[in-house]
């Protein structure tokens, strides 16, 4: 055992281990007494245990999987994005005005929505859709008439008419034009209703980035109007007399862009693009730069797909250095400066909190004091080599286990091992692989194999949630995100697990997680105790994850919890969205749930006429079947 393992593990020692003060942005935090609190306003000094708001969620009766949003960070998101770009434009003398959006698609969940409308109000902070859809939610809830409403995605008549009246009704609604047809479709309609409408290009930059979302970006890309597409739309509108109503130069790089260069490159050329829109006699008076400003999901603070090498001050301060840079070199007023940040709006403010149900290990046997004389040759030697192990002869006694472990199994095979004297010789091998492992704090800059060690050794938490329907993005495209205890931190993680959902699927598991040197193949948790449930927080899961995710198995969504924390230190929970039961997942598959009681109830009353249960045993079955039918799609403790 190393000597730092020795030292007396502290509550600050877990921070570091989880880099908590790295990803969070100084929403989480933890206390001395092991407990992950939430700091809802970082630097005022308030902190809420998240163990005492599980605890209170179960007394009112809601079980675990839940998914708490914290109304205060997302508040805080909003105004720290707002105040960032209003601190660039004010100590570089830019003259135009930023207005953030939030793409709706990126957490469609109406009660996001409607916060988000609510808490940048005093920001005109407004709203992007990319579908009919879309745009009724964001119509019902976007009452401030100075927030941007940006109209992205294919449109069809519908989609267009009702984009006009909203900007006959007083809506700073935008419509962008995604393919060459839309923009005689536009002009069509906005004829026939009588509206000088909004208009908006984008268009395709040359500038990709790396990571998950590159195709986002460039000649190829699904999205907006080539440079000839854009010239044919202005003379379009040149010849209707209608230059006045093109406002706006939209451009999307992609989402989570970790490079800050990539995205000074992009801003320079969509900036020419809209300089000479101006100069051919566009009204023009916005930019927007799309999404793409990162989160730094594994806190290590470089360009890694999961991370990010720049601070949000930077992330502004480059932006509107950019901008005025180019424009003033083109002699062109400042436009208002849009960009779409929805994924660092809402990452931060919810968490996934879910319970251990169980665990797997590889049982941890004592090797046998001697071995019996006339025991295999290969149990004898995996014997000795165990008892030779050495820091120094690491490399030699791994190569000799393997060897041997693979002779006892071959003689089993072959007849010549008995069961009892496989057991044995495979206890003795998995022990030298556990003192292998004891030694990697050890064993400086450690070969790739003494890793993959340690990996085979891990145990396997049995996590009660689904990876499908709450982590898609982990399953999907391997997205990282921070796993840790919520409790128990000031306690020494003995355990190497990896995580494994409820599912029947063998990809419902993580076994990724976030480290500033790369990606960790374990999580350091603590040994599970029979009389204490134990908790896991996945964290930064307020982007994409919610909407995406699908009914593997019919497990549903989970439920949701949304707290407000007090200046004091307390807090109230606002709101209670209780998750799908059996019934509303079998809905979403086309059965009746009617219909399928009724059949089970038919089916248990043959099971009376053919004597195999009693008419008051039928009573008690339909009653647990209903029961189910009506509970939770995850497990009770």
């Amino acid at each position: 055992m190393s000597k730092r393992s020795l030292e007396k593990w502290t509550a600050e020692r877990s921070a570091d281990l989880y880099g908590i003060r790295n990803w969070s942005g100084g929403y989480f935090d933890v206390a001395e007494n092991g407990d992950l609190v939430l700091v809802p306003t970082p630097g005022n000094g308030v902190r809420v245990s998240v163990p005492q708001i599980i605890d209170g969620l179960k007394e009112r009766g809601l079980e675990l999987p839940v998914l708490l949003r914290v109304e205060n960070i997302l508040d805080s998101q909003i105004s720290l994005i707002h105040e960032t770009f209003r601190t660039a434009i004010a100590a570089l003398g830019y003259r135009g005005e930023y207005r953030g959006v939030f793409p709706v698609k990126v957490n469609q969940q109406q009660q996001v929505v409607e916060e988000i409308a609510q808490f940048g109000s005093r920001y005109h902070h407004g709203l992007e859709v990319g579908s009919k859809a879309e745009l009724i939610a964001a119509l019902a809830y976007l009452s401030d008439r100075e927030a941007c409403l940006v109209c992205n995605g294919y449109k069809d008549r519908d989609f267009v008419d009702l984009a006009l009246y909203a900007t006959k009704m007083g809506f700073n609604c935008f419509l962008v034009m995604e393919m060459p047809g839309e923009l005689q479709l536009i002009l069509e309609r906005s004829k026939v209703l009588g509206v000088r409408p909004k208009m908006g290009v984008r268009t395709k930059v040359s500038a990709q980035v790396g990571g998950h979302w590159a195709e986002s970006a460039g000649d190829l890309s699904i999205f907006g109007l080539s440079t000839s597409e854009v010239v044919e739309a202005v003379d379009a509108l040149r010849a209707e007399n209608m230059l006045d109503c093109l406002r706006l130069l939209h451009f999307h790089l992609g989402s989570q862009i970790p490079n800050i260069r990539d995205i000074r490159v992009a801003v320079q050329e969509a900036c020419r693009m809209y300089a000479e829109l101006v100069g051919e006699g566009c009204a023009m008076g916005y930019l927007d730069l799309g999404g793409g400003l990162a989160v730094d999901y594994d806190g290590s603070h470089t360009n890694f797909e999961s991370s990010r090498n720049y601070t949000l001050d930077e992330y502004c301060a480059d932006i509107i250095e950019s901008v005025m840079s180019e424009m003033d070199e083109r002699d062109v007023p400042h436009p208002h400066i849009i960009t779409e940040s929805g994924r660092a709006t809402v990452a931060y403010y919810s968490v996934l909190l879910f319970d251990v149900l169980d665990v797997s290990r590889l049982e941890s046997r004592p090797v046998p004091g001697a071995v019996p004389d006339d025991a295999p040759d290969p149990v004898r030697n995996l014997w000795e080599t165990h008892r030779s192990l050495t820091v120094k002869n690491v490399q030699e006694c791994y190569n000799d286990a393997i060897y041997y472990r693979d002779e006892v199994r071959q003689m089993f095979r072959l007849g010549r091992c008995s069961l009892r004297e496989r057991a044995m010789g495979e206890t003795i091998f998995w022990a030298v692989m556990r003192n292998i492992a004891d030694m990697l704090e050890d064993v400086k800059n450690p070969p790739k194999w003494m890793e993959d060690v340690a990996l085979s050794l891990a145990s396997i938490y049995y996590c009660n949630m689904s990876v499908f329907q709450s982590l898609p993005d982990a399953w999907a495209i391997d997205h990282l995100f921070p796993i840790m205890p919520v409790h128990r931190l000031n306690e020494q993680p003995t355990e190497r697990a990896f995580l494994a959902d409820i599912t029947c699927d063998c990809d419902g598991k993580i076994d990724r997680f976030i480290d500033t040197r790369g990606v960790k193949r374990v999580l350091e948790l603590h040994t599970l105790e029979d009389d204490r449930p134990y908790y896991l927080g996945a964290f930064l899961v307020g982007a994409y994850q919610e909407t995406l995710g699908d009914l593997h198995n019919l497990f549903g969504d989970t439920n949701v919890v949304s707290v407000r924390i007090n200046p004091d230190g307390t807090f109230d929970i606002v709101r209670e969205l209780e998750g799908d039961s059996v019934s509303d997942v079998l809905s979403y598959v086309e059965y009746d749930p009617k219909h399928v009681v009724e059949s089970f109830r038919l089916l248990a009353e043959q099971g009376v006429r053919d004597g195999n249960i009693t008419p008051q045993e039928r009573y008690y079955i339909m009653k647990a079947y209903e029961r189910c039918m009506r509970g939770y799609t995850y497990l009770y403790r």
